[in-house]
């Protein structure tokens, strides 16, 4: 009996597309885990409903249980799935470009750089979506900016760029506690609040104000993705099938920087889901390279059973950066002791 072959043929013109099996299948388990969690998500909460009256609520009129799904419980699991989503993308995007699991928007200040200029739009403005949105976006760009122009010599490799990111992100956070130190007490208490990372305020106009530049973003992505695949082979096989090696990071840095901004604009700083999203994704598919679909799907559900820890098992229901940031941590630790040991 011959071996199952490891790539799906698909019928074209022309000929048949072949498709690589476990990616497929990885791709699916992890569409329905995401499905199957919102479910339960969408149940929880001090009016509890089963999986079967939350589609009965979904899909037809059932009066105040249609109202707590609809109203209530569905903006802040859409945001999860697709803020989980652009997370994982955009840990993605920068693990593949710097060839580095630490090359993630957390880890080399752009992030942080969002964070900033929302604090000052907060502090200087006050607390408005608009603003906070168009402060995230300028301070993760001018972030990635300074850090592009610092690792710069005569191009950019990664781990220039990650040292010099981990380097900025030590003066931003410096900055960040002195612009709420000086800031008056209401407005720097609530953005502190908003800086552990919360999807508690998160409604459909929050959602939705979101979601229209993420699916911009990631409509971008698939433009970005061709010369990403490129550079993963290096600058001169990039150069040799014309991908202009430099303009290219630039547009992958542009795009990744977008996602993480407009998340943190929304919910705040959430941390580690783009570091550990495409390393987990990477290793369930067993390809060459990280996988964006699956890092996308991995971060939605990683962000979604964190948003329901926090809410649901933690005393207090805590905002779910903190979840997120004693979990990464341990995945953090984890991962640095893995690559020393690589190392010896």
């Amino acid at each position: 009996m011959a071996p199952r072959s490891r790539y799906l043929q698909l019928p074209v013109p022309g000929g048949f597309l072949r498709i690589p099996r476990r990616p497929l299948l990885i791709g699916a388990v992890l569409a329905v885990a995401v499905v199957l969690l919102a479910l339960i998500g969408l149940g929880l909460g001090d009016y509890p409903l089963n999986p079967g009256q939350v589609l009965s609520a979904l899909f037809s009129d059932q009066g105040f249980a249609s109202k707590i799904v609809l109203e209530w419980r569905m903006p802040r699991v859409v945001a999860a799935v697709a803020f989980g989503a652009a997370l994982g993308v955009s840990g993605a995007l920068f693990q593949t470009m710097t060839r580095n699991p630490l090359g993630s928007p957390d880890i080399i200040g752009f992030s942080t750089g969002a964070y900033t200029g929302a604090i000052i739009s907060i502090t200087v403005i006050g607390s408005n979506l608009v603003a906070e949105t168009a402060g995230a976006l300028v301070g993760g760009l001018a972030t990635a900016l300074v850090v592009y122009l610092l690792a710069w010599r005569g191009g950019v490799q990664g781990f220039r760029l990650i040292i010099v990111g981990i380097a900025v992100t030590a003066l931003l956070n410096s900055v960040n506690t002195y612009l709420l130190l000086r800031a008056q007490t209401e407005v720097a208490m609530a953005a502190s609040i908003w800086g552990a990372g919360s999807l508690s305020l998160v409604g459909w106009s929050e959602a939705a104000f979101a979601l229209i530049p993420l699916a911009v973003l990631g409509l971008a992505t698939f433009a970005v993705v061709r010369p990403l695949r490129q550079l993963e082979l290096g600058d001169d096989a990039a150069h040799a099938h014309g991908v202009a090696a430099e303009p290219a990071r630039l547009a992958i840095l542009v795009v990744g920087v977008g996602l993480i901004a407009t998340v943190t604009a929304i919910t705040g700083p959430i941390a580690f889901v783009a570091l550990a999203a495409p390393q987990i994704a990477r290793r369930l598919v067993r390809g060459a390279g990280i996988p964006l679909g699956a890092s996308a799907l991995t971060g939605a559900l990683l962000l979604l059973a964190a948003d329901l820890l926090a809410q649901h098992l933690m005393p207090g229901s805590v905002p779910v950066g903190v979840v997120t940031v004693v979990l990464g941590g341990i995945y953090l630790v984890a991962l640095l002791i893995h690559e020393a040991r690589k190392h010896l």
